[in-house]
């Protein structure tokens, strides 16, 4: 079998980033490197989402309509689901039962699959979405869904949670600022605090929630060029934040300070998760070349703590 040198070199790259070669052979943190391939995902690649076995997800693996899966270990991903015509995905979660939740933004529904399974199923759906977009997920299992109306420049944030009765219900969460186009999102460590970043003003805004009400809202950074899509906070509560159209994953601390900006190896990171045998690695989609890249960070990620117990992790 002949196995070309880039190739391999994808392979080493990917083995590397997540933990698997030596220590002497351990990335510079905080440096990108591409893990699949080039044009394996259309333009629509978003996502990513990582299970607790450590298999990544992200949507619209070529010709599109998709979810591809990259196992852990593999350089290539391969076909996990093909998704309702009816269908158009973005963001992903998972769940603490294994089941993975996908905001479906043509059809108006968080789909989920559960574990072990590949056909999707109507979590919830809404004829008042104008989407949704991004999902996050809180530490008892309330997910948070972004809704913005990009026509209009406005937008909303959705509560979903399962009820005492076993049914899903969302409520549309009050707020007394009017909200630009929510997109990217997630929710501190404790469940109190919900991060929200709006697209076309490039603004990254903090809200304390109160049951089904926003409060307290606070803008911790505005960024110049590009529009602020995908979010994702470490284990120490600082998020990290895809520059759509800057190049850029920015690195914010709780207060809204700019620690860093670290380069992506394309113009249009979409959207980022966490993960690798300890949580460290930070695979992003990128539009521009249809791929995943990868950085090394110095700590886990939120979820990944609340995935891997006894993981190293406040």
């Amino acid at each position: 079998m002949t196995i070309t040198f880039a190739r391999m070199g994808v392979a080493l790259v990917f083995l590397c980033l997540c933990g698997k070669l030596a220590d002497a052979q351990e990335p510079t943190l905080f440096v990108s490197a591409r893990i699949t391939p080039e044009n394996s995902f259309t333009k629509g690649i978003e996502g990513p989402a990582v299970d607790v076995a450590g298999n990544l997800f992200a949507v619209n693996l070529k010709p599109g309509g998709t979810i591809g899966k990259l196992a852990v270990g593999a350089v290539k991903p391969v076909l996990f689901a093909t998704l309702p015509p009816e269908s158009k995905v973005s963001g992903m979660r998972f769940g603490g039962a294994g089941e993975m939740y996908v905001a479906d933004f043509k059809g108006h529904n968080i789909l989920v699959f559960e574990a072990g399974s590949t056909a999707a199923k109507v979590h919830f759906h809404s004829d008042q979405f104008n989407q949704p977009n991004d999902l996050a997920i809180a530490p008892d299992g309330t997910l948070y869904a972004s809704d913005p109306k990009f026509s209009a420049g406005t937008g909303r944030i959705w509560k979903i949670s399962r009820q005492a009765d076993g049914k899903v219900h969302g409520v549309i969460m009050a707020s007394q600022r009017a909200m630009g186009t929510t997109n990217g999102l997630d929710v501190s460590a404790n469940g109190k605090i919900l991060y929200v970043g709006e697209a076309s003003a490039s603004e990254l805004w903090a809200y304390d929630i109160a049951g089904d009400k926003l409060s307290n809202e606070r803008l911790l950074t505005k960024f110049q060029g590009g529009e602020l899509d995908g979010l994702r906070l470490d284990s120490d509560g600082r998020i990290f934040a895809t520059r759509n159209g800057s190049g850029k994953v920015a690195v914010i601390a709780a207060d809204g300070t700019i620690i860093r900006q670290i380069a992506t190896l394309g113009a249009n990171p979409s959207n980022l998760t966490f993960g690798g045998p300890d949580g460290k690695t930070v695979f992003v989609t990128q539009v521009q070349g249809g791929f995943i890249e990868a950085f090394r960070s110095d700590r886990p990620g939120r979820e990944f703590c609340l995935q891997h117990a006894g993981a190293d992790c406040p």
